[in-house]
């Protein structure tokens, strides 16, 4: 589906002068077109007969109607369901008349639940009319439903969509351009849904569908009658966009999942690289050294042995049962390190006390953290400690802040961890850089653990990032074993929380 877009009323954070640009853009597309339109339909009106005020007025009706049923498509950017009908406008009627209805007709549900401001209301009105006008106009000069052949009406017809195509997907795409800071490509390829043909064809296919329907318009008997042959296959299409919208983004997600994983498993075979090299660098540095050792003690005591000297070989032994403990030790060391979680045995608390102090140290940012020590499973933990990870190291490469502040609170049957910084921030609902896959692994690390991720932003205002994970997934059986619920999260065993000797911490880190 394709029709007239309209832009959002959203107004992200910008600057003065980047909102006076967009202001003044916005008004030098409003003024000429109401003043244009309104002198032109004033020259014209003589020649509106009765019959066609009557018809235009239920147009205009018509149209209001089924404009209240929008197609979002992106960031806001909508599509009007009504473009086939006013095209049977512009071509039934003198063009100042089509760009008059079709400036009253574009009515926007925003507009009722005062989402949008007036002038951006009269902007999207007035680049939906321009379009009109303009396609009228072509269309009005090369032909006419009553008394044209059929190749030169659709030649007239499909010439009118293109110039209401470029006129309309112009003025939104510089205002769009404007409003997101983002290059006028960059807007006209987000807007543009699916591949550029896909969508001539689907605008012109409707352009065409209008044609069909000013024609059996005209005929005589039947009117208006022909609304609803056009109206009901609009709404079923609408539904099949829909579900065509959800099955891409479905798609999306998918191969966004799919980066994740893969940048997961690169960090996994790093880390499997990263024990390799302790366990050869151990062999060769300790292992190798006290086995050497422990054999020339083994020769020294033989040699003792066979000489006779029964001291000398108790001494050698008790050096080789020194080496033999000594050796030990280190194995079990290695194995300790393999195994230990960056928790610690401290837990989440210091764990993440310690990882701020050690990055506050290299970093000209003041950390505020307020962290309450909240009994959780190990796995869930350690969830929340890269995340934390993952956020600040974000923060300290991307936003600039001067500020991070870092809390874990128990809230009621969960625990919550908000992490906010006054960095440059960003829009939430702008494609993610290339390469860059930060948040949606920290979205991934709290889905995989049942709990939620939430991100507010905005341009200059800061970020902040709020993870939350339920504590009750886990009840303790009378015999002591752990009893798993039928939660998502049941695949992280642990204990119970206890809600009772929390120890607050509070410190800055400079």
């Amino acid at each position: 589906m394709s029709g007239d877009e309209e832009t959002s009323g959203t107004e992200p954070q910008a600057s003065a002068r980047e909102i006076r640009l967009e202001r003044v853009y916005e008004i030098l597309v409003v003024l000429p077109a109401v003043l244009g339109i309104g002198f032109a339909f004033a020259r014209s009106a003589p020649q509106i007969t009765p019959q066609q005020a009557w018809e235009l007025s239920l147009w205009i009706a018509i149209v209001a109607v089924v404009e209240l049923i929008p197609v979002p498509v992106w960031r806001g950017t909508q599509i009007s369901m009504g473009f086939p009908l006013l095209m049977v406008v512009a071509f039934l009627y003198p063009p100042s008349a089509a760009a008059l209805a079709a400036f009253l007709a574009a009515s926007d549900p925003r507009e009722l639940r005062r989402e949008v401001n007036f002038l951006r209301a009269l902007f999207n009105r007035c680049q939906v009319s321009l379009a009109v006008w303009a396609a009228s106009g072509v269309f009005q000069a090369l032909a006419s439903v009553r008394g044209t052949e059929a190749l030169q009406l659709v030649l007239a017809a499909t010439l009118a969509a293109v110039v209401d195509y470029c006129v309309n997907f112009g003025l939104v795409t510089i205002v769009a351009s404007l409003h997101y800071h983002m290059p006028p490509f960059r807007v006209v390829r987000e807007l543009r849904i699916g591949r550029l043909t896909e969508f001539l064809v689907s605008y012109l296919g409707l352009a065409g569908f209008g044609l069909i329907l000013a024609k059996f318009f005209v005929i005589p008997g039947v009117g208006f009658w022909s609304v609803p042959v056009c109206v009901l296959p609009l709404l079923l299409a609408r539904q099949m966009f829909f579900r065509s919208k959800a099955l891409e983004e479905a798609h999306k997600e998918l191969q966004d999942r799919e980066q994740v994983l893969r940048a997961l498993s690169n960090r996994m075979a790093e880390e499997r690289q990263d024990e390799r090299a302790q366990i050869a660098a151990f062999l060769h540095d300790d292992l190798a050294q006290l086995l050497f050792k422990l054999s020339l003690q083994v020769d020294i005591a033989r040699r003792h042995l066979a000489a006779g000297k029964l001291a000398e070989t108790e001494k050698t032994l008790e050096d080789i049962k020194e080496t033999k403990a000594k050796t030990s030790d280190r194995i079990r060391a290695l194995i300790r390190d393999l195994h230990r979680s960056p928790l610690g045995r401290a837990g989440l608390a210091e764990a993440l006390q310690s990882f701020i102090a050690e990055t506050g140290r290299d970093a000209e940012v003041t950390f505020r953290t307020d962290i309450d020590e909240v009994p959780l499973p190990p796995p869930i933990a350690l969830l929340l400690y890269h995340i934390a990870r993952e956020g600040v190291m974000n923060a300290l490469k991307h936003a600039d802040p001067s500020n991070v502040w870092l809390t874990v609170k128990q809230d009621g049957d969960a625990v919550e961890m908000v992490l906010r910084d006054d960095g440059h921030g960003f829009d939430p609902q702008a494609p993610a850089p290339e390469g860059h896959y930060g948040l949606t692994m920290m979205r991934e690390r709290a889905l995989v653990g049942g709990g939620t991720f939430a991100l507010a932003s905005a341009a200059g205002a800061g970020t902040t990032i709020t993870v939350r994970f339920p504590t009750s997934w886990l009840q303790e059986g009378e015999s002591g074993q752990v009893q798993t619920g039928e939660s998502p999260s049941d695949a992280f065993p642990g204990t119970p929380p206890d809600r009772t000797g929390q120890q607050h911490q509070e410190s800055v880190v400079a």
